[in-house]
């Protein structure tokens, strides 16, 4: 028996394991009870921070270039 079979066995006799014990109304009630509590919380999903972020780097972007566009500018008026 490989290596990659013995794992793949054993993770089944685990699951297997669990789903028959108490352990899975356990885990049940424990994913409950972190999502009622994450849901009291200000929190955002994934997709809606990494628009976030897209959104920042593109103002950061824009920022850079008026700033050059502004340097330029000023450069200019004192010649």
């Amino acid at each position: 028996m490989d290596k990659s079979n013995f794992f793949t066995e054993m993770q089944q006799k685990i699951s297997q394991a669990i789903e028959n014990s108490p352990a899975k109304d356990i885990e049940k009630n424990v994913k409950a009870m972190m999502a009622q509590g994450f849901s009291k919380l200000d929190l955002v999903t994934r997709e809606e921070f990494d628009i976030q972020a897209q959104v920042l780097a593109k103002t950061r972007e824009r920022l850079e270039v008026l700033e050059a566009q502004v340097a330029a500018m000023e450069a200019q008026s004192t010649k």
